[in-house]
């Protein structure tokens, strides 16, 4: 009898799968994605083995009832997909068959019997051990028997000769290894053997996935790009190009332009972590790419994936470089590929919902969330895309934002990538954390390789601004002294950004604008008086920010007036003459002072530091604990420089306020 993997129902004789072909096509994908951490026959073998249950009766009436009549699904007694259990089978014939050969064994059918529910925990929370308990299934209920019985013969000798052979655990054996050559410690060395393991999982999940989804929906397969992209040099051309065109007239300009350069000179070094440590306005999207493409270029790697910690940035950076490498005539999310969870269809496109699922496109957009669920999240969806990072470049914007809580997780997850899989890490900001210095039994972060040739040099360069501090304010300040200290600015300077901590501030500091402003002769313009907040859908934000800007261009030359919540202080690119900002880390004062005369068009701008003199609510702890320690940089400087204005800008200020706040949450960590 003939042995189908899938049916496509009331489709007719070509609506069937061949599980033989299946079988042998995910081998052929899981094979060559594994190759890139050293393990392609341990990926061809969980490839050819994980759907060998379905050679049982039992699955084969299954399926033929599913593709028969479609309304067996209301019938209470329709088998219900996955009750017929057709991922034991193979995980234990690797058991078996692997049985002498160590770790192997383990980690190949741990793999074979999770792919449809993610990965199972071995051992259970309550010290079930689940793993010997599916490996050990009635073979009754598992079908191995009967499925090694009635496999095809290539497929059985395809399996027979990958166990009996020295290759697959010889493989797994070396990648262990290799873990364990570089970490000894009794933490790490394991949590790195599991991401290992998630790696290859991650290409036994795509594999499948994919052969099974371009088999159901052919058209969607011819989308598909499987690695073969533009040329890194036709990339590298049009983003060369670009630079080219911008004038080098302006101060701040000619700085952009030796960033980049810099850049570009380090993307000779070999792969490893590295630092870009740049002022906000410094053109770090652009720079961080010309690294990128041209690192890619020099060893051989597949795609760029640009990590943002917000869906904004992620949006905005994207739409900046999609005009630069994808322009007109190339097919929609080809080359610049946005993956985040507010993409609608009409934006995201088939094509981008295609290629999002295993970020298929060698420059991608996506955001921490994503990154974060694929390296740790449960499930099959996320997971898919984790080969994705291996042998790439990834750069992280803005990476002060890691929450602290994730910090080891995260520092060994970057260790991992960059040690074992090829992969090249930036870490990009203005207000640069110190991974490297947190607890290195934890998890710290490899001593990274910093961009720029001298960066406080740099930071004293591009300084637009002074940082005025009225922390000290005995009893701090009313929500009504906020607004009449903006109020204030605004009129002298054209332009003021006051950024609180709570919306509750922000809402009152808007509506006593509203008051005040009713007594001013000249009113401001539609859209020139903004309230910012996360209550606002994200459409709403996009449109008023829109308006902003065109509000706040020089050659307009109207009054802006803004209150918002913390979340236009990183990475949105947005340009007032002063900024007001309610005391919380220095990182994030930094970033809200990076919308201060961003472009340079002033002499200089102004950022006031104040304190809001309602406390914040406990569950803003983070941002409590955040402002104890800024108040302990700042009030360090005013002991030693009197009433000098604060050097925010200076990355040794940076750096004293991260030793105190990591100091404080090392717990957390």
């Amino acid at each position: 009898m003939p042995f189908y993997a899938h049916t496509k129902r009331d489709s007719g004789p070509e609506g069937w799968q061949e599980l033989r072909g299946h079988l042998q096509e995910v081998a052929t994908i899981s094979s060559r994605l594994a190759a890139k951490v050293g393990l392609s026959q341990a990926g061809k073998l969980i490839g050819i083995a994980h759907d060998l249950g379905k050679y049982s009766k039992a699955f084969q009436q299954y399926l033929q009832e599913a593709a028969g009549n479609a309304a067996m699904e209301m019938e209470q007694d329709f088998r219900l997909k996955g009750s017929v259990d057709h991922s034991t089978a193979g995980a234990q014939t690797i058991w078996r068959g692997l049985a002498q050969r160590g770790l192997a064994a383990e980690a190949l059918a741990l793999c074979v019997a999770s792919h449809h529910s993610g990965l199972i925990d071995c051992i259970e929370p309550n010290g079930k051990d689940e793993l010997t308990r599916r490996l050990a299934k009635d073979d009754g209920l598992s079908h191995r028997s009967e499925a090694w019985r009635g496999a095809d013969p290539a497929i059985r000798l395809a399996l027979e000769t990958l166990l009996d052979g020295p290759e697959v655990a010889a493989e797994v054996a070396s990648a262990m290894e290799r873990i364990r050559r570089r970490d000894s410690d009794e933490v790490i060395q394991p949590f790195k053997q599991g991401l290992l393991l998630r790696m290859l999982f991650s290409c036994l999940i795509d594999a499948d996935r994919t052969n099974t989804a371009d088999f159901d929906k052919p058209r969607g397969a011819l989308l598909r790009q499987h690695g073969e992209y533009v040329a890194w040099s036709k990339l590298i051309e049009r983003l060369e190009a670009k630079l080219e065109s911008f004038s080098n007239e302006r101060w701040l300009d000619q700085r952009r332009r030796k960033i980049a350069d810099h850049c570009l000179t380090a993307s000779e070094r070999p792969r490893g972590i590295f630092a870009l440590t740049v002022p906000t306005g410094g053109g770090k999207t652009l720079a961080s790419l010309r690294f990128a493409l041209h690192h890619a270029r020099r060893w051989s790697m597949d795609r760029v994936v640009y990590v943002s910690p917000y869906i904004s940035i992620a949006d905005q950076n994207a739409q900046v470089v999609r005009e630069v490498l994808e322009p007109a005539g190339c097919d929609f999310a080809s080359i610049v590929l946005e993956h985040h969870s507010n993409l609608t269809p009409e934006k995201e496109g088939w094509r981008g919902s295609v290629l999002a699922e295993n970020w298929d496109a060698p420059v991608v957009f996506t955001t921490a969330v994503q990154v974060l669920d694929a390296l740790f999240g449960g499930g099959t969806r996320s997971v898919r895309r984790l080969h994705a990072l291996a042998n790439a470049v990834i750069i992280f914007d803005e990476v002060q934002t890691l929450p602290v809580r994730t910090i080891h997780m995260f520092n060994n997850a970057v260790n991992f990538l960059v040690e074992q899989t090829g992969a090249s890490v930036v870490l990009c900001t203005a207000t640069q954390p110190l991974l490297d210095k947190v607890d290195k039994g934890k998890g710290a972060m490899g001593l990274s390789s910093e961009l720029m040739p001298d960066a406080p040099q740099l930071f004293r360069d591009l300084r637009r601004y002074e940082t005025l501090d009225h922390t000290c304010k005995h009893g701090g300040w009313t929500t009504a002294e906020v607004s009449e200290l903006a109020l204030t600015e605004m009129l002298e300077f054209g332009s003021c950004l006051v950024i609180v901590n709570t919306k509750r501030d922000a809402r009152a500091i808007y509506l006593a604008w509203k008051e005040h402003l009713k007594a001013f002769p000249d009113a401001l313009l539609e859209g020139c008086l903004v309230h910012l907040s996360t209550h606002m859908c994200p459409a709403h934000r996009l449109e008023t920010l829109t308006r902003m800007k065109t509000a706040l261009d020089p050659d307009v030359g109207t009054r802006v007036l803004c209150v918002s919540t913390q979340l236009i202080e990183a990475g949105v690119d947005i340009d007032f003459a002063t900024v007001v900002r309610d005391l919380a880390g220095l990182d994030s004062i930094a970033q809200a002072a990076g919308r201060c005369n961003r472009n340079g068009r002033r002499p200089t701008g102004r950022v006031h530091i104040v304190k809001m003199a309602d406390p914040l609510p406990s569950q803003l702890e983070e941002i409590a604990c955040a402002q104890r320690n800024a108040q302990r940089v700042l009030n360090d400087w005013r002991d030693e420089q009197g009433d000098k204005p604060f050097e925010l800008s200076d990355p040794e200020q940076m750096q004293q306020f991260f030793k105190y706040h990591f100091f404080a949450r090392k717990q957390q960590m």
